[in-house]
């Protein structure tokens, strides 16, 4: 059975920053792609990053350039996101998928919600 388990969200001021991390089971790792999507309350999802199984990254969206940085580690069957100078627009729902584009399986998500 595949699982994709994310966490490492919370409250964070803005200018702060969070890493998410999401576990994968149930398939062999390094042969996905992986992506973070966010989705804002009352909002469409919105593909944030993804890199692939050899570790090349897609162009960020302008949203979170030089912001967010995606990286994995295959030993651990992790993919991370590194959130840098945090915006209260980047408040959503963070989850992990598997391939590339914004649907796909994906695990349940991790709040994010930046707020002073």
């Amino acid at each position: 059975e595949v699982q994709l388990v994310e966490s490492g969200g919370g409250l964070v001021q803005p200018g702060g920053s969070l890493r998410l991390s999401c576990v994968a089971s149930g398939i062999t790792f390094s042969n996905y792609a992986m992506t973070w999507v966010r989705q804002a309350s009352g909002k469409g999802p919105e593909w944030v990053s993804t890199i692939y199984g050899d570790g090349r990254t897609l162009t960020y969206p302008n949203s979170v350039k030089g912001r967010f940085t995606i990286s994995r580690d295959n030993a651990k069957n992790t993919v991370y996101l590194q959130m840098n100078s945090l915006k209260p627009e980047d408040t959503a729902l963070y989850y992990c998928k598997l391939g590339a584009g914004v649907s796909g399986y994906r695990g349940q998500g991790t709040q994010v919600t930046v707020s002073s």
